[in-house]
């Protein structure tokens, strides 16, 4: 069972970023890719929120490899 957690759980495009990625920096916080959204497709994310708020704004994310 999957339990979103707030700041932590992205929705993610699977073709792009594999689920359970956990290595997802945005604004120098780690995220993990745990789920998809119908509206969720190519380049974009959806950050998990308690209180969404309905808002887009565009960031560069990284994608950090393990070594």
């Amino acid at each position: 069972m999957l339990i979103a957690e707030e700041e932590r759980t992205i929705a993610v495009d699977p073709s792009i970023i594999p689920y359970w990625f956990q290595l997802v920096l945005i604004n120098g916080k780690e995220y993990v890719a745990q789920d998809c959204g119908g509206a969720i497709k190519g380049n974009k994310i959806d950050i998990f929120v308690d209180s969404p708020k309905m808002q887009k704004y565009t960031v560069e994310i990284y994608i950090k490899r393990e070594e």
